[in-house]
């Protein structure tokens, strides 16, 4: 092995970890495959050849010189080596009979085989160089490196003989047109090694010890727990459908009724970042005493900052292989739309449990998205429980279409049952001022008050408004345009703090509280919204179910503000929707829940989206993409506003370029695309590449200040610095 320790893969990185040698990484990744290919019922053989051939190109001077300090970038335009293309060129070492799935693990594992975001696939170099010209890049230096890599081969059990270099040509254009006739499609066998070559770069020399713990069925007994108060718990989930469909009022007990439905390993989407780490909190606290080495994960952009005290369960979060996955819907998309990484995705949801909790009805594209992504799921052999206290029927009778009413255990709460979830009683006032008398009151009384606004900006209005008339009452302010740092503290102080005060609070928010927190307040004031997206957020008032509450029929009140008068104060909802739904509302009466389906059926009267089947990639249950490529970005999912950049503040940046990767996620502001574009900010060339706002545009207690993120408003000082 000695021999050829001057052969890296991977250079040194800032965590103080060696470069690994080429043979250490080969060793990892075989690992990985073998153990990923046993649990997909693939050959593993087939597994293991594929991972020891996928990086042998990089035994390459061209790759080597890369990986030295020395090493500077060249200039777009230049020629460009891929060592998984160098790796090919030893395919006839490998038998005849499993070549193709060879091929398939290794020529596309960091690129698009075609139609690349830089042209740097295999069939775009050969479409857009002359003829030979994409085989002399990667064979250059062949009689400098083609020993080491034969050496190394051999080492790992191969029998290797010389490959001279017109045998290394023929093989190069036997693969490209292997490659040109693939149809339409996808390959578990690129999903395999992708997967299996991520999880080992990231887990290095702990890659055999924790590849133990992936793929366990989590023991989920805690969830067996019963209580009368929780009408759901005393509801047995053994029944033969496959998929679930449970409709009920939060605070019924869903969450643990569809996990008592799982039977393998666990995928739990949620809509909201600050639903999944609670969520993610919650699961790990139930089962960490049945489980001890659970392999529990929380994939989102900020999912490094909740883990607070192992690097390793940090850098585990996005890999495959968990026995229990907190995320949200638009992180499975890419089955639907064939994104960077979707095969990989796929392989790893195969034959889990999938729980889509509280899907709402979104925007129209988003609520297409969502039915696309249960279609795609129903197909690969998935189990979908799906619970939802807000769900239009047109679009329940929707999803049990797509999965087959005779596959579905379908369970809703008898009215009997509903009545016991009456705790609200609902206002309109005319405007906020005349709440005024209800707030002090509410202050006298020591009472818990949240107030939740569609908007940011508005949230950071009535923020400071409530601090300069109010400012003796202890009270925070909580949105989605905080460092993400930031934003976990205030997820914290809200559920210890906040919740729990036996003092009068003030808590003003935006959307991020309607879903999955546990936190149960005593007066809410909200603007219009959705009905959907109301009934979810009223169950954070009165949300505690004691016998005492119960047997008192105790109600706490709600204000829900008028609807705006145009279209663009409505963003980031429908006009129309909102006003049908405040027509839906009591006025000065109980809210009942056995009336919420009627009125949520009244609102959304027809069930009309977009049609998404010209931008989605499964269609008429197969792929209509070639094997092997991938789309880059989806049109569809920049549609849909989700946060798809990051920001940092001036100040920060020095501070975020010393930082290694997890701690550098604790800086970001997350941000949409179009906030930030045409301002001509400057963008860091580290970690996610930022774009950097004026220290001016951020304040600790109220976030990001939009009307401060041009340029011009950049400290002078800092500059100069």
């Amino acid at each position: 092995m000695k021999k050829f320790d001057h052969v890296f893969a991977k250079s040194p990185d800032k965590k103080g970890n060696p470069g690994t040698t080429l043979i250490e990484h080969l060793e990892h990744v075989a690992c990985v495959a073998e153990t990923f290919a046993e649990y997909l019922g693939l050959d593993k053989n087939i597994a293991r050849t594929g991972a020891i051939l996928h990086d042998i190109g990089k035994a390459s001077p061209v790759f080597q010189e890369r990986l030295k300090p020395s090493y500077k970038k060249p200039l777009e335009g230049h020629d460009p080596y891929r060592h998984e293309l160098g790796s090919l060129l030893f395919l006839h070492l490998v038998d005849e009979t499993i070549r193709s799935e060879v091929i398939d693990m290794v020529v596309s594992h960091h690129k698009s085989m075609l139609n690349d975001t830089r042209r740097y696939g295999l069939l775009d170099l050969d479409f857009d160089r002359e003829d030979g010209e994409a085989f002399q890049l990667h064979a250059k230096y062949w009689d400098d490196w083609h020993d080491d890599a034969l050496g190394i081969l051999e080492y790992f059990g191969w029998k290797v003989r010389p490959i001279s270099l017109s045998e290394a040509e023929e093989t190069f254009e036997e693969v490209i047109e292997y490659c040109d006739s693939k149809e339409n499609g996808w390959s578990i066998w690129k999903g395999l090694l992708v997967g299996a070559d991520h999880y080992a770069s990231a887990m290095i020399y702990n890659t055999e010890k924790l590849i133990k713990k992936a793929f366990k069925v989590p023991d989920i007994r805690f969830y067996n727990r019963q209580h009368p108060l929780y009408p759901l718990s005393l509801v047995s989930t053994d029944h033969p459908q496959k998929h679930t469909l449970v409709t009920a009022p939060t605070g019924a007990g869903k969450t643990d009724f569809l996990i008592r439905r799982c039977k393998g390993r666990i995928f739990y989407t949620l809509p909201f970042q600050a639903s999944i780490n609670a969520m993610f909190e919650r699961i790990e606290n139930d089962l960490r005493k049945d489980n001890p080495d659970l392999d529990l994960r929380l994939l989102h952009s900020a999912s490094r900052i909740i883990v607070k005290d192992d690097t390793e369960e940090k850098d585990l979060q996005n890999l495959i292989g968990a026995s229990v996955k907190v995320l949200t819907p638009y992180q499975v998309a890419s089955v639907v739309f064939a994104s960077k990484g979707f095969e990989t995705i796929l392989a790893d949801l195969q034959n889990c449990d999938i729980i889509l909790d509280e899907i709402h009805t979104y925007s129209g594209v988003s609520k297409a998205i969502v039915l696309k992504i249960v279609e795609v799921l129903a197909h690969f052999g998935c189990r979908l429980h799906i619970g939802t206290a807000t769900m239009p029927s047109k679009l329940y009778f929707a999803i049990l279409k797509i999965l087959g009413k005779e596959n579905v255990f379908e369970f809703k709460l008898s009215e009997k049952t509903l009545d016991e979830f009456d705790r609200h009683i609902i206002f309109k006032p005319a405007d906020f001022q005349i709440l005024e008398t209800a707030i002090q009151t509410a202050i006298k009384e020591k009472k818990k008050i949240l107030m939740v606004c569609n908007r940011v900006v508005a949230s950071q209005e009535l923020f400071r408004q409530m601090g300069l008339e109010y400012p003796e009452v202890d009270k925070m302010l909580i949105h989605s345009r905080f460092k993400r740092g930031d934003r976990k503290r205030l997820e914290t102080e809200l559920k210890e703090h906040y919740n729990e005060s036996v003092d009068a609070c003030i808590v003003v928010a935006t959307q991020v509280v309607e879903v999955s927190l546990d936190i149960s307040f005593d007066l809410m004031i909200t603007d219009a919204a959705p009905l959907d997206a109301l009934i979810q957020r009223f169950g954070r008032i009165n949300r505690k179910r004691t016998k005492e509450t119960l047997e008192s029929k105790l109600r706490k009140p709600i204000y829900v503000l008028p609807p705006p008068e145009d279209d663009k104060a409505a963003k980031p909802y429908d006009l129309e929707i909102i006003q049908r739904s405040y027509e839906q509302l009591p006025n000065g009466a109980v809210m009942h829940e056995r009336d919420a389906q009627n009125k949520i059926d009244a609102v959304f009267t027809t069930f009309e989206h977009p049609n998404i089947e010209q931008n989605a990639k499964f269609k008429n249950a197969q792929f209509q993409i070639k094997e092997l490529t991938h789309v880059s970005k989806s049109v569809l999912l920049e549609s849909l506003g989700i946060d798809s950049v990051s920001c940092i503040v001036e100040s920060d940046q020095e501070n975020y370029k010393r930082s290694n990767r997890d701690n550098r996620i604790q800086y970001e502001i997350p941000m949409r695309y179009w906030s930030v574009a045409n301002r001509e900010l400057e963008q860091l060339e580290w970690g996610r590449h930022p774009f950097v706002i004026p220290d001016k545009a951020y304040s600790r207690t109220e976030g990001l200040i939009q009307e401060f993120i041009d340029p011009q408003y950049y400290d002078v000082t800092q500059k100069i610095l």
